[in-house]
């Protein structure tokens, strides 16, 4: 455990040392927050719950950006500057390193999350939010984080290089947003399977209702987990060649 929080601390401090992090965080919050004037205030809605689950919905999207974004050059870029070695010879498991990285970026992404927090506390001048709306609404979107940012770490430890690792990263999130579709046109009973790894349709829309259901942390749980194992098996496959 102790090897894995100095790993996570040491890629703490490289995300805030870089600017490149601060810039994907105050991109990510403008859009957030645009969005949330365009979508959610701007059509003269006057209830508090349909902003806040308008405000989820949209953000969730940010968070899953912010995810694959700040996660790109964990493990790539340790690759590219020959520094891998060092954690490969060092007495630590290749478990660790990636539950190390991982966590540094996790909690950057749910730095975002946090600072997001001003804009459905703007809702309370034009009405009331439920506490328990408000809980479930952010832990979908903690959970979004998790699950990013591991499928961010994953295809991180593929290459060396970030922006290959983040077009991955990217492609693999936008393949799991868009099941729902291919769900639609495929037969039973794949159209079922193809339904449940879609990443927002069923999943995420109960966190924006106020709803909190344990299929869906199960689902973004697992989604975090076999991402997860696969950077462990990518390292351990590098480790011995």
């Amino acid at each position: 455990m102790s090897s894995i929080v100095l790993i996570a601390k040491r890629e703490l401090r490289a995300h805030f040392k870089s600017l490149i992090g601060y810039v994907v965080i105050a991109a990510l919050l403008l859009l957030d927050g645009l969005m949330f004037h365009a979508y959610a205030l701007g059509d003269g809605k006057n209830l508090s719950s349909e902003v806040l689950r308008e405000f989820f919905y949209y953000s969730s999207g940010m968070t899953g950006a912010a995810g694959i974004l700040l996660s790109m050059r964990l493990l790539a870029e340790e690759r590219r500057e020959g520094t891998l070695v060092l954690l490969y010879t060092a007495p630590i498991s290749d478990w660790q390193i990636v539950l190390g990285k991982w966590l540094s970026s996790f909690l950057f992404v749910c730095l975002f999350v946090v600072l997001s927090l001003y804009l459905p506390l703007m809702i309370v001048i034009h009405g009331s939010v439920h506490p328990g709306h408000l809980f479930s609404g952010y832990l979908g979107l903690i959970l979004v984080a998790a699950a990013t940012t591991a499928i961010g770490t994953l295809c991180s430890s593929m290459t060396s290089h970030q922006l290959v690792a983040g077009i991955l990263g990217a492609v693999v999130f936008l393949l799991l947003v868009t099941m729902w579709f291919t769900a639609r046109i495929a037969s039973p009973p794949l159209d079922e399977l193809l339904a449940y790894s879609a990443f927002f349709d069923k999943h995420f829309q109960p966190f924006t209702r106020g709803a909190i259901h344990t299929r869906a942390i199960v689902y973004y749980a697992s989604v975090t987990f076999l991402s997860l194992l696969g950077a462990r098996v990518v390292l351990s496959t590098r480790r011995w060649r």
